[in-house]
């Protein structure tokens, strides 16, 4: 397994977490120099399995320190407690920021929100702006047969609107697990014919404890970059499974520009890959930072190697149900001085 070497930056030890973080039920990470100067990334995190409370604080902080862009990290929240709960389906406050975001990117699992919340989502994605969708985005949002929010269609599973969010606007939705999940970890393979797209840029080794996910069919405009190798074990150094598990692999990566109402096209990107263990890969953040810089624009700006280093401490919580860190709160997640 991958060592502590790659969780921990020496040069960025925190000493004290900045005060001015407050109580919100977020955390910002303020613009600075960069690429990404001007641009505000909203990056939405609320999923009971991957740890996404814990990769996205730690992309939003390489994109913020790193590349200029300003961040706000969303989490689902207690609304009793102030804690973070990713089994909290319904509560992630600060959504209202979309409102004026550049880009989003959501990392969420069965969420059922409120229709004020739900709004802001919808608006967003509807206005054409740019989405990375991570992991369980394909299957972000769920609904009952019986509901009646205007927003139901949106479900994961939608019949009328086949397969919701997650096949309509990132291509595709839930449909299995392809590589035997906890046995069966995962390789990116580049594909030949995207190797020179700006998100894989500087990108070369891509690998993560999850396993792959199974995609039934991409939309005709998608881009696959990377695909997924099943592996026979839990180490980057195993090698891929044999048969028909690899033989074709699944999309891993995709990107696609979906058109919208007259010429207006949407730039989205969707990764299967991406809990908070295979964000230890430094592959795996160069493709998101980069993803991000393509999403709203500033593809000719991608670094031939983006700095993709951590920012302080990262140890990411292996993935499994119920297995989150209790007791954390928003403003833990802030910047060090």
């Amino acid at each position: 397994m991958l060592t502590k070497t790659l969780f921990v930056a020496a040069a960025l030890v925190p000493l004290s977490i900045d005060a001015s973080a407050g109580s919100d039920p977020w955390v910002d990470y303020p613009g600075g120099e960069g690429p990404g100067a001007g641009k505000h990334i909203v990056l939405v995190s609320g999923d009971e399995e991957y740890r996404s409370e814990e990769a996205l604080p730690q992309l939003g902080k390489i994109l913020s320190v790193r590349h200029g862009f300003r961040c706000t990290v969303l989490f689902a929240v207690d609304p009793e407690t102030g804690e973070i709960d990713p089994d909290n389906q319904r509560n992630i406050p600060g959504l209202a920021m979309l409102d004026d975001a550049d880009m989003l990117v959501l990392f969420t699992r069965f969420r059922q929100l409120p229709d004020d919340d739900m709004k802001h989502i919808v608006d967003f994605v509807e206005s054409g702006k740019p989405i990375l969708g991570i992991r369980t985005a394909t299957h972000a949002f769920a609904y009952p047969d019986d509901s009646t929010s205007r927003y139901a269609r949106w479900r994961w599973n939608d019949a009328e609107w086949e397969g919701g969010f997650g096949k309509q606007v990132l291509g595709e939705t839930w449909v299995n697990h392809h590589g035997h999940h906890g046995v069966e970890s995962t390789r990116g393979v580049v594909v030949e014919a995207a190797a020179k797209h700006p998100i894989l840029r500087g990108v070369d080794d891509v690998w993560g404890p999850t396993d792959v996910y199974g995609v039934r069919e991409l939309p005709p405009d998608a881009i696959v970059l990377l695909e997924g190798a099943v592996l026979s074990g839990m180490s980057p150094e195993d090698p891929p499974v044999e048969g028909e598990k690899n033989t074709p692999r699944e999309p891993l990566v995709w990107l696609r520009e979906r058109q919208l109402e007259g010429e207006r096209k949407q730039r989205v990107v969707a990764s299967t890959i991406g809990a908070a263990t295979d964000c230890a890969s430094e592959g795996v953040r160069r493709v998101f930072v980069n993803a991000c810089y393509w999403g709203v624009g500033l593809e000719e700006k991608i670094p031939e190697r983006s700095d993709v280093t951590i920012v302080g401490e990262y140890e990411p919580t292996a993935f499994g149900f119920g297995g989150y860190v209790k007791g954390v709160r928003p403003a833990d997640h802030a910047l060090a001085k």
